[in-house]
């Protein structure tokens, strides 16, 4: 299906080069799980029934369906809206289309986040989900905090409820060790990732981690600027870190 927009107004709802800032994980002893489709296509961050029945031909949606502030911005499992609000179809989705969206990359990707899950709690009692993210700069200037400059890194933590403090404190002490101005659940607490997953009492963690573009993209033309290697090395550091305290953190 041909869009309504440009690739570049498509790829701006995306987290770009995110999977490449965080890449370096597994080697420090820290699993990844990356989305390998873009999220003007489908949204894994969204919970499934996160649907806009007024997207599809019949105006009945492919299954239960729940009218969110994201979804009437635009922005639900399935988005209607890329930059500046242009729609970004020119007809509306049949049913199997959706459903297609669905078995193909929704549920193997949450397939998979669950089995990592399930499998690391297994072997060691409780599990920590980091969800990486970044947002627009003109969001992390709103986040500034008392006239300050932009905020470069917000964590979400669904205001306590999505995993341990200490985690979310050592997470914040790690990027501020690098230098980087943090805040906390304004205007991101986390999304359906967090909100899912995040079980403290069941020793599932789960921290939301939204980074600010202008630290390492171009955000017009969506490539890296030079300040992606020192950010890269800077997460690299802090993800070294985190992996030797967690167990601590998180007993």
């Amino acid at each position: 299906m041909k869009a309504s927009v440009d690739l570049i107004s498509l790829r701006r709802l995306e987290d770009g080069l995110v999977d490449r800032l965080v890449e370096d994980g597994p080697s420090l002893g820290a699993p990844l799980l990356s989305a390998s489709y873009g999220r003007a296509y489908l949204d894994v961050n969204r919970a499934p029934d996160e649907l806009d029945p007024q997207m599809f031909e019949s105006g009945r949606c492919i299954g239960p369906s729940r009218r969110t502030v994201r979804v009437a911005a635009g922005l639900g499992l399935i988005a209607r809206v890329a930059a500046e609000g242009r729609n970004i179809y020119q007809r509306k989705l049949t049913q199997d289309e959706g459903r297609r969206r669905m078995d193909q990359v929704y549920r193997p990707y949450h397939a998979a986040l669950e089995a990592m899950l399930t499998e690391t709690q297994q072997a060691f009692g409780r599990v920590i989900l980091i969800d990486w993210h970044s947002m627009p700069s003109t969001a992390a200037g709103s986040a500034a905090l008392r006239g300050r400059r932009a905020v470069d890194v917000i964590l979400g933590d669904r205001h306590g409820q999505s995993c341990a403090p200490a985690l979310t404190d050592a997470v914040q002490a790690a990027f501020e060790a690098e230098d980087c101005l943090v805040t906390r659940n304004t205007p991101y607490a986390g999304g359906y990732t967090t909100e899912h997953y995040g079980k403290p009492h069941l020793n599932r963690h789960v921290l939301q981690i939204e980074i600010n573009r202008a630290l390492y993209l171009d955000e017009e033309r969506l490539t890296p600027t030079d300040g992606f290697a020192r950010l890269k090395q800077r997460i690299n550091i802090i993800t070294a870190r985190l992996v030797q305290s967690l167990p601590e953190l998180v007993p």
